[in-house]
């Protein structure tokens, strides 16, 4: 159930998810600390952090370490505490409605079978995360498929939930997901029973880049992670480590120059208090130069004339 055999300083390399770049996590002590007392004490972890420091690859590179099935959302402006529990396909139902209106069918009770709200009833990701036999027997029931496991994890082994962005939707959506959360079940409407979370093991992981405050009620049932990119050299550092797990054949001076230009640029953004270029934007540099050209000296040129289109997003002041 634990992180016991991993170090910190391992990678993991991920599965591609369509045309995104490789991906490949590096673990870290604190990060196993936060995940290992997460799973201990049945509570979410919430990752704060700015964009790039990898909260959502954490979530992913857990399911893979762990060999637990991966299930995840993104939350937007418009999400719905009840849309991670479960959804009702109204505008199937409504086409059903129809279908029965104009076959002017006349048995009340299959009218009422066929139009029944479990029918259209899909499995929300919390669902899923709390129990998946339960949630595989309702997808197969409305005929939906199960979420896909790109990295081979087991759902009898565990899961690791993500509800990725959750600062981006107002304080409703983690208040409603309060009750859930505090007591491992939820009763979707015309399901018979209601749904248990399992003693499967599960880790649910809920990050936020900050835009928006979260209810202190949601944080005081959270387990908190800190992630931020270091300062100065230890910054330069970081970035140098990151770039030698994605690309084992890059030359240390390449990893070195971009490590410099990505921390210069970033602590000048910061000083105007502007977003700033993080380990997105520094493996972006590397992977741009790298595609170009294979020679060292070459890769060190073409680094100085692209290096703003990956760096200066906003206008000097």
């Amino acid at each position: 159930m634990t992180y016991s055999k991993i170090k910190p300083g391992l990678k993991y390399e991920l599965a591609v998810l369509g045309d995104a770049p490789e991906q490949v996590h590096v673990f870290e002590a604190d990060a196993i600390d936060a995940v290992n007392a997460a799973i201990a004490a049945r509570r979410p972890l919430l990752v704060r952090g700015e964009p790039g420091t990898g909260k959502t690859q954490l979530a992913r590179a857990a399911a893979k370490a762990l060999g637990w099935a991966f299930v995840s959302c993104t939350i937007d402006a418009r999400s719905d505490a009840a849309d991670l529990l479960y959804q009702l396909d109204a505008v199937t139902r409504l086409g059903e409605a129809q279908i029965t209106a104009a076959l002017k069918k006349d048995d009340e009770r299959e009218v009422r079978e066929l139009l029944a709200e479990k029918r259209f009833i899909q499995p929300g990701p919390v669902w899923w995360a709390f129990s998946w036999e339960s949630a595989l027997e309702q997808a197969e029931l409305v005929g939906v498929k199960p979420p896909p496991q790109l990295d081979q994890g087991k759902p009898e082994a565990g899961c690791v939930l993500l509800i990725d962005e959750i600062d981006k939707a107002d304080a409703d959506l983690p208040n409603g997901l309060l009750e859930a959360f505090g007591s491992g079940r939820f009763q979707p409407p015309g399901v018979d029973n209601p749904v248990t979370r399992s003693d499967r093991p599960l880790l649910m992981v809920i990050t936020t880049n900050e835009e928006r405050a979260l209810p202190d009620a949601f944080l005081r049932r959270c387990l908190v992670l800190h992630l931020n990119f270091p300062e100065g050299e230890a910054l330069e550092a970081f970035f140098i480590d990151r770039g030698k797990a994605h690309f084992s054949e890059v030359t240390r001076v390449v990893l070195e120059n971009a490590a410099r230009q990505v921390r210069a640029d970033r602590e000048h953004w910061q000083q105007l208090n502007l977003a700033a270029p993080g380990l997105a934007e520094y493996l972006d540099l590397i992977r741009a130069v790298t595609r170009q050209e294979s020679d060292e000296k070459d890769q060190l040129k073409l680094l100085e004339r692209i290096n703003h289109f990956m760096l200066r997003k906003h206008p000097e002041a």
